[in-house]
Parts: C-alpha cells; structure tokens; sequence
C-alpha cells in the first residue's frame, strides 16, 4: 500500500480514539452531574479545572463506598426522633443550646450510621455521596452555629441553620434502606 493510504488510516484511528476518550469524558461528566447534583457544582467551582472536581468527587464515591452505612433500627429512628422534637420546643427559649443540640444529634445519628465523624468537611463530603441536595444545607447550618459563637449571626441565621438541619437530619432518620428491610 501506499504510503499516503496509511496516512489516512493512522488519521482515521487517531480521530477514532479522540471521539472515545472525549464520549468517555461527556458520559462521566453527565454521570457526576447526575449523581451529585448541585454539588458537582460546587466541586467544579472549587476546584482549579473541571477534572480535578470530576476525579475529586470520584473519589468522595468511592471512600463513600468502602464505609459500612447502615440504616437505623426503628427503636433508635424513633428516639432520635423524640430527641428532635424536644430540641425544636428548645428553640423558643434558647435558640443557640437549641442550635447545638441540633448540631451534636444530626452528628450522633451520622456516628450511629456508620459515618466517620474526624471533621466537619470530611463528613460534608461523605454525606454528599449520599444525600448531594441536602448536603449544601448541612453546611450552611454548621456555619451559621459557627457564626453564631463568634457573634456574627443573628437569632434568624439560627432559626434558618434548624430548618436547615432538619432536612439533614430526616434524610438520616427516615432511611429508606430501613423501609425496605421491614418490608422483606
């Protein structure tokens, strides 16, 4: 064959292979996307290129997955669940030990879970795994309680960080896995 016919076809096999790698990178961005929400997001936004947020959140998926995350008995759900109510009846008369509580048993029910609890950011990104539309929530309801204990934020800010700690806080609860074992 003719030297410019092998041209053509090393062209060919190369522009082959680019659309490969480049589908392969639409479909795992597409994946992530899906998978992580508004906290894909917000790992691009972090991070200096898309593909270190992309291999980061990879990343947060997988140490997600080599943790035992269990769902909690009903004994302990309902309990947990007594606990809250008492905390939110708290509020009223003293919104920052209120906000503590909310704070200390939302990290009690991930402890009981199977989270690791060695940091606040590492939990928010475990938690992201497996709850990435509420995890934005967790986040801003610690910074506000942080805020809080430096007096630079209001009795509103703590108001706002208990709604937001009560979406967390039922998503952990009100596990589905825990429906699904009574069911079988």
């Amino acid at each position: 064959m003719e030297s410019w016919v092998w041209i053509i076809i090393a062209v060919g096999v190369i522009a082959a292979v680019v659309l490969a790698v480049f589908g392969w990178q639409q479909a795992r961005r597409r994946r992530l996307q899906s998978s992580f929400g508004p906290e894909y997001q917000r790992a691009v936004a972090g991070a200096p290129t898309r593909k270190e947020a992309e291999t980061a959140l990879e990343e947060r998926r997988k140490r997600r997955g080599e943790l035992d995350i269990r769902p909690l008995s009903q004994d302990a759900a309902e309990r947990y669940g007594h606990e809250w109510e008492a905390i939110q009846v708290r509020f009223v008369d003293d919104p920052v030990g209120a906000t503590r509580e909310a704070d200390r048993l939302v990290q009690q029910v991930m402890s009981d879970r199977g989270y690791p609890m060695d940091d606040f950011d590492g939990r928010a990104e475990l938690i992201s795994v497996d709850y990435p539309t509420i995890v934005e929530n967790y986040r801003k309801a610690h910074g506000a309680y942080l805020d809080y204990d430096r007096g630079d934020a209001s009795t509103e800010d703590l108001r706002q960080a208990m709604v937001d700690y009560r979406a967390l806080f039922q998503e952990l609860v009100g596990s589905e896995e825990r429906e699904h074992e009574e069911v079988r």
